[in-house]
C-alpha cells in the first residue's frame, strides 16, 4: 500500500486500508474480548526471545513511552472542546485483521458480499481509505463508521468510547505515537490536506492497531476531503489458511484492486503467527505486530510491486532467503552511525532527520537494501533471532505504545558487544545506547533481502 499514490486520484494517495467489523454483537465482557484479541496478536514469549539467557549491563536505553501502562493510556480531547458528539454504539467485540483488499476507486458493494460468503471469513467489511496529509506529513487515513471499526482497534483504543464519539462528530483521531511525538494540539485543530484542505480538530490519541495506520475520520469527514467511498475492505477470517483465501479473494475483485495479508502464517501448519511479536521462529519470515509505529507511511516509499503480485507477502506466506552480506552489513552499520547526532523528527527519513524506522530504512538503503517504511513491517522482514545470538546488524524491536501494549512502535539496529543505535523521540538525537532487552523488548529480527522486498512491495507492507 505505501506505494499506490498512482492508483488514486490526484491530491488523494493510497494507504493501508482496513475496515470495520461486523456488526453482529456477541455475548462477551471485557476479559473475554481481551482474551481473543491477545490471541491474535500475542507478544513474543520471554523464553523464545532468550531473555533468560542473556542480558546487559550499562547505561539503559530510552525507549519512548516506556514504563507507561496501557491504564487511561488514551488521551481524549474533552467534550467542551467539541460542537457536538453523536452517539457511538458500545463495543461488542474484538476481531482481528487478517487480510486486506485496496482499490484507487470505490468497490462494488457486491464484492464485499461475495467475499463474506467465502469460507472461513468471520466478517468482511468496507472502509474508505488514503494517504493524505496531517500536519504537512503524509499519513495513512481511515474513513470509518465508528461504532463499527472500533472493535478492530487495541482494547485500550476500542474501549475510549470519548474519543469515538469525538471522530463521530467530525474530529480526527491520530495514533498515540503520531500525537505525542508529532506534539499535535489535543482537542485544537490540525491541517488535513485532502483534494480540499480542512482543520480538523484532534479527537485524541489512540493506536488503532492497523499497521501504518496513523490518522481515523468518519465517513462524512473522508468524502468531504475526497477519499473514494468504500475502496478498501478489512477481512476477518482466523481459522482460515490465508494463501487459499487470498486466492479465493483475488477472483472476486476488479482488475485494480489487489488483496494481501496483514498476517503471516507458518507455510506448513498454516495457522497465524503472532503479530505481537518481531519474527515467527528461527528460518521463517516474521509477521510483526500491526500498529503504526514510529512514523507514517510516507509518500514514495521503495519497493512498489503490480497489484496483487508476489507469492510471499501478499500470499501471507513468506519464505526465507539470503540474509544480508558481510558487505552490506557493513555498509549498513557505517550508514547509520554516520547519522548519530542528527534529530529525531517524527516521520522523518533522512537524510538529515530521522524517525526510529526512517533511520532502518535509509541506512538499509545505502547498503542497497529495500525496506519498508513503518517498524510494524520492517519486524516482518526476517527471522526471529534469540538474543543470545544477536548478530550486528540485526534489528531490535519493541512495545512502547501504552494505548497497543502489544504492538511493534519502536525500532533499534544491534551494532555488537550489547550496544544499539536508534532514533529514540523528539528532542533527542540518533545515539548508540546499551541494547535494552528489558520488558518492552518484542524480539529480533535478522533481515532476509527477499522477504524484505516482498513486505516492502506487498499492499500490506
Amino acid at each position: 500500500m505505501r506505494d499506490w499514490v498512482s492508483r488514486l486520484p490526484v491530491n488523494v494517495g493510497a494507504s493501508l486500508a482496513l475496515g470495520a467489523v461486523a456488526t453482529a454483537a456477541v455475548a462477551a465482557g471485557p476479559g473475554q474480548a481481551d482474551a481473543a484479541w491477545a490471541a491474535s496478536r500475542a507478544p513474543l514469549s520471554r523464553a523464545a526471545a532468550g531473555l533468560g539467557s542473556a542480558s546487559f549491563s550499562g547505561q539503559k536505553a530510552f525507549l519512548p513511552a516506556a514504563g507507561l501502562t496501557s491504564h487511561d493510556a488514551v488521551t481524549v480531547a474533552a467534550r467542551s472542546a467539541f460542537r457536538r458528539q453523536p452517539p457511538v454504539a458500545p463495543l461488542h467485540r474484538l476481531l482481528p485483521a487478517d487480510l486486506l483488499v485496496v482499490s484507487p476507486t470505490s468497490l462494488p458493494s457486491a464484492v464485499v458480499t461475495r467475499i463474506k460468503r467465502l469460507p472461513g471469513v468471520a466478517a468482511a467489511d468496507p472502509v474508505d481509505a488514503a494517504r493524505i496529509r496531517v500536519d504537512g506529513k503524509f499519513v495513512a487515513l481511515l474513513g470509518v463508521d465508528p461504532s463499527v471499526f472500533r472493535g478492530f482497534a487495541a482494547p485500550p483504543t476500542a474501549r475510549a468510547s470519548g474519543l469515538w464519539r469525538n471522530v463521530a462528530g467530525g474530529s480526527i483521531a491520530v495514533s498515540y505515537t503520531m500525537g505525542k511525538l508529532d506534539k499535535l494540539p489535543l482537542g485544537r485543530t490540525v491541517r488535513v490536506d485532502g483534494t480540499r484542505t480542512e482543520r480538523l480538530p484532534v479527537a485524541g490519541f489512540g493506536t488503532v492497531g492497523i499497521a501504518g495506520v496513523d490518522a481515523v475520520v468518519s465517513s462524512a469527514v473522508a468524502r468531504s476531503l475526497g477519499v473514494p467511498a468504500g475502496n478498501a475492505i478489512v477481512i476477518s477470517a482466523p481459522r482460515a489458511r490465508l494463501a487459499s483465501l487470498t486466492a479465493l479473494v483475488r477472483k472476486l475483485l476488479p482488475r485494480r484492486a489487489a488483496v494481501a495479508a496483514l498476517v503471516a502464517q507458518q507455510a506448513s501448519a498454516g495457522t497465524p503467527v503472532s503479530t505481537g511479536a518481531a519474527g515467527t521462529g528461527p528460518g521463517t519470515a516474521g509477521s510483526g505486530a500491526a500498529g503504526s509505529g514510529n512514523g507514517p507511511a510516507g509518500p514514495g516509499a521503495a519497493g512498489s510491486g503490480p497489484a496483487g503480485s508476489g507469492s510471499g507477502g501478499a500470499s501471507g506466506v513468506a519464505s526465507p532467503g539470503a540474509g544480508l552480506s558481510a558487505a552490506q552489513i557493513a555498509s549498513f552499520l557505517a550508514a547509520a552511525q554516520s547519522r548519530i547526532g542528527l534529530p529525531y523528527v517524527w516521520g522523518a527519513a533522512g537524510p538529515r532527520a530521522f524517525d526510529c524506522s526512517g533511520l532502518v530504512q535509509w541506512s538499509l538503503a545505502q547498503a542497497g537494501v529495500v525496506m519498508p517504511r513503518v517498524a510494524a513491517d520492517q519486524a516482518r522482514t526476517g527471522p526471529q533471532v534469540p538474543v543470545r545470538n544477536l548478530q550486528p546488524g540485526d534489528l531490535l524491536f519493541y512495545h512502547t505504545d501504552p494505548t497497543a501494549p502489544t504492538y511493534i512502535s519502536h525500532v533499534a539496529i544491534y551494532l555488537g558487544n550489547g550496544l544499539m543505535i536508534q532514533a529514540p523521540q523528539p528532542g533527542m538525537n540518533v545515539q548508540v545506547v546499551r541494547a535494552d532487552v528489558g520488558n518492552e523488548f518484542a524480539g529480533a529480527v535478522r533481515v532476509e533481502l527477499n522477504v524484505a522486498a516482498q513486505v516492502a512491495a506487498s499492499p500490506a507492507g
